[in-house]
């Protein structure tokens, strides 16, 4: 009884089973980030520690109750080309992931020939001199090849491990792309605001000074005062008028730049912008949590440990190199010399193969490479903790800006509570006789600059709750479903 073949099929199901072993490498493991169990800025201006709630945390622009913002980030979501960008990075990491799966699979191919040949007599060896008709040969065959090299060691698994890190990897940088859009369109938004907040402020201080300098002159006429007043009047007025132009220039400039944002013509926002508005409001409480949510919600952080798991899957795919591979391929098909012949069981034509091949000297190549993997490795740990740092201290300067602006904006208010009834009553008494020109002007400029001053500072709050939910990556979970969290490992340190 012959035991060959069942000998041979037990011996390739063994190889088989072998691929279903461990791989070669270090298992990845997520880096263990110690975080402090609070901030280390003190939590003023409406800043809390609570958990940010996840409404507010996917849609945070929503507290801001401004539907024209609203509508530009939705608009900018669509038509951004940096996004594009991303988006199209992604699908060409997700078919990188595919190629790197179908690597584990055996190799299918169908083949079909017919071919004539024809020799003569004299080709066969023959050498009788006769005249007799050359030879004529057909073949016929179809057959389907198999081919298969096992993942004994697990350098393919390897590859498709790091490819599948790289995929969510690129997942991150396409939300990180929608972070950083977002908070751009909200401040260059704001900042348009705060230019037609500036141009209103400029237009009435304008119309003031204009009706002081018309002022002046009937004075000047009726002998009560000097051109000396006149003239600083006139001078006051025209330096006013100045502005206006620089204000509108940087108006149209903050719209061309938010235009491109959304990835429109320069202008198309005319219409939708055309009508001014006050800064947004920020709310009078913020939670902005702890710091191991941060960790948790920034994409970079989330992509820079992926790029860490992917790094340490090809430190697996090098040192795999350095072991034997098993190649399996066979054919099955049919073969005849007739046509008619080739569809019977005579015609029928099979073949295996079991190959090996085994590096067992390259003068140090693959240790080298297992070695610059290594050094990568460490890279990307490196490049990971960073990251870290780097989060954290974004959140904790916009929370100690977010927190002072609140205090600055605060005596701006009462100073230009102040300035208003110091120039309101110079007036009177200007009109009165009772101080001199000198003094309406100072008390008009100061009240001016204070009053732009708090324009911007109203900005500057508003930006900087914009810069604090950038900080804290809110916002790209309102477009799809995501992972909750990356697998970070966290410690709280005190």
């Amino acid at each position: 009884m012959n035991h060959e073949p069942r000998q041979s099929r037990l011996i390739i199901c063994g190889l088989i089973a072998l691929t279903g072993c461990a791989a070669v490498g270090p298992n990845y493991q997520p880096p263990k980030t110690a975080t402090s169990a609070k901030w280390s800025s003190d939590l003023g201006g409406g800043l809390s520690a609570a958990p940010v709630a996840p409404k507010t945390f996917e849609r945070w622009w929503d507290v801001l109750k401004d539907p024209v913002l609203s509508d530009l980030i939705e608009r900018a979501r669509k038509g951004n080309l940096d996004v594009r960008q991303a988006e199209a990075r992604l699908r060409a990491s997700r078919a990188q992931r595919g190629v790197a799966k179908a690597d584990q699979f055996p190799t299918l191919s169908a083949n079909g020939s017919a071919s004539r040949t024809r020799s003569s007599r004299e080709a066969m060896g023959s050498n009788t001199g006769s005249s007799r008709p050359s030879l004529t040969a057909n073949n016929f065959a179809n057959s389907f090849d198999a081919s298969w090299e096992l993942d004994l060691f697990g350098g393919k698994r390897r590859s498709l491990e790091a490819a599948s890190a790289t995929m969510q990897a690129t997942e991150e940088d396409l939300r990180d792309v929608l972070v950083s859009l977002f908070a751009e369109v909200a401040l260059n938004y704001v900042e348009i605001r705060s230019y037609q907040t500036r141009l209103a402020i400029t237009a009435a201080n304008l119309a003031a000074q204009s009706e002081i300098y018309d002022m002046t002159r009937w004075r000047r006429e009726a002998g009560l005062t000097t051109q000396l007043d006149v003239d600083q009047a006139r001078r006051s007025l025209e330096t006013t008028r100045a502005d206006i132009p620089n204000l509108r220039t940087d108006l149209a400039q903050a719209q061309y730049q938010l235009a491109l944002l959304l990835g429109e013509q320069p202008g198309a926002l005319e219409q939708v912008l055309a009508e001014p508005k006050p800064i947004p409001v920020v709310p009078a409480e913020v939670a902005v949590g702890v710091p191991a949510d941060v960790l948790r919600q920034r994409p970079d952080v989330r992509s820079a440990e992926r790029k860490l798991a992917a790094q340490t899957a090809q430190i697996g795919v090098a040192a795999a190199e350095r072991y034997p591979k098993l190649k399996l391929s066979g054919s099955i098909g049919l073969e005849a010399l007739q046509y008619a012949n080739l569809y019977t069981a005579s015609a029928r034509t099979a073949q295996g193969l079991v190959s090996a091949a085994w590096t067992f000297f390259d003068a140090g190549r693959i240790r080298q490479q297992i070695a610059v993997e290594t050094a990568k490795q460490e890279q990307a740990l490196s490049f990971f903790q960073a990251t870290v740092l780097t989060a954290l201290k974004d959140v904790e300067s916009v929370l100690v800006a977010y927190a002072n602006e609140q205090t600055r904006r605060a005596a701006l208010s009462e100073a230009v509570k102040s300035g208003q009834s110091a120039f309101d009553l110079a007036r009177h008494q200007y009109t009165a006789g009772l101080v001199d020109f000198q003094t309406t002007l100072d008390t008009q400029r100061s009240l001016l600059s204070v009053q732009e001053q708090l324009a911007i500072s109203d900005a500057e709050i508003t930006s900087n709750l914009i810069r604090l939910y950038k900080a804290l990556g809110g916002g790209w979970t309102s477009l799809e479903s995501a992972r909750v969290a990356a697998p970070i490992s966290l410690g709280n340190k005190s």
